[in-house]
């Protein structure tokens, strides 16, 4: 591990001016340390964020969540709140890592984990997002847990988020705040970057910018939620594909559908399009192979990871399945 400053930040604003210009933030830890213990990440200074008041989780006016961004995903998790109107949320975060990590890894530092790609990690080989312009070693080398949908020539790793996931199927947005004092709100789509040429920048936050907060708005009513992650083993693994899924029916037809996708993509993967086609039918298989059609029109296997898409296929088709059988279909 090479040198570096070491600053614990007394208030948000004294954090961001203390990170900007090479520093990163630290909570947890979960990711960060080990990044570094290989030296994939390299931060010349460490701003220890624990002192900040940014561990609690307050109802809005809306009827939605304020979570702060240092609240545990083990408090997120069995919040009775999130347990009885965000579901998805709480079985997506179940779904992730060890008790252990859990108790530590927070909030913002989940929805920044960066990807847990073998070429990534490993100094040795050649990876444009740790090493602009290197190239991608994963294209032609072990993919297996890499993505078929939103990739590039120079990148095609995974997100390994299950809470990112369940985010962004619940429409949350994240708060953050500039190094100038600027505030800002971003959905997840808007925080997070797909590859293309520039496959090392992974999300829009400047250097020093820091997640304060995310917010979810009112639960959908009479609608059924779900988490469904496909991995190796039971336990302690990244998700091979998951879906996070919102449904309603009324009269016999789906009122209202979300979908997100992990797994497949550098971020977590909506279609709208998907959705869009499933308002107003009524269920059925057809139906939900037809949306699996539109979800996977452009995606590419390369190689080892060529099984993602039937894989994939097959998730989704059974969620909806379950999603709308207990809908009351």
């Amino acid at each position: 591990m090479r040198p570096f400053d070491y600053a614990r930040a007394n208030s948000r604003a004294e954090a961001a001016q203390q990170a900007a210009g090479g520093g990163s933030f630290i909570a947890g830890g979960t990711n960060l340390l080990d990044l570094m213990k290989l030296e994939v990440m390299t931060p010349e200074k460490l701003v220890d964020i624990n002192r900040l008041d940014l561990s609690q989780i307050e109802e809005t006016a809306e009827g939605g969540l304020r979570i702060g961004a240092l609240v545990t995903n083990s408090d997120l998790a069995n919040d009775t709140r999130v347990r009885r109107d965000w579901p998805v949320l709480s079985r997506a975060l179940l779904a992730g890592a060890s008790g252990q990590l859990r108790n530590k890894a927070t909030t913002g530092g989940n929805l920044l984990q960066r990807t847990r790609c073998l070429y990534f990690y490993d100094r040795a080989a050649p990876c444009n997002k740790r090493d602009p312009g290197s190239g991608c070693a994963a294209r032609e080398g072990f993919n297996r847990i890499l993505a078929v949908l939103g990739t590039s020539e120079h990148c095609i790793a995974t997100h390994p988020s299950d809470m990112a996931v369940a985010m962004r199927v619940l429409d949350a947005e994240v708060e953050t705040l500039k190094q100038d004092g600027e505030t800002r709100r971003l959905t997840l789509d808007a925080l997070y970057l797909l590859p293309g040429d520039h496959p090392e920048r992974e999300t829009v936050l400047e250097p020093g910018e820091l997640i304060t907060a995310v917010v979810l708005p009112a639960p959908i009513e009479d609608a059924r939620q779900t988490y469904r992650k496909v991995r190796d083993r039971a336990s302690y693994a990244f998700a091979l594909v998951s879906v996070a899924g919102i449904m309603g029916l009324k009269d016999g037809r789906i009122s209202h559908a979300d979908l997100a996708f992990g797994g497949l993509a550098p971020k977590p993967w909506r279609n709208a399009e998907v959705e869009d086609l499933l308002l107003g039918e009524a269920p059925s298989e057809a139906l939900f192979n037809k949306a699996a059609d539109i979800l996977l029109a452009e995606a590419q296997g390369f190689g080892a990871n060529d099984f993602k898409i039937p894989l994939a296929r097959r998730t989704l088709v059974s969620v909806l399945t379950e999603l709308t059988k207990e809908a009351g279909a």
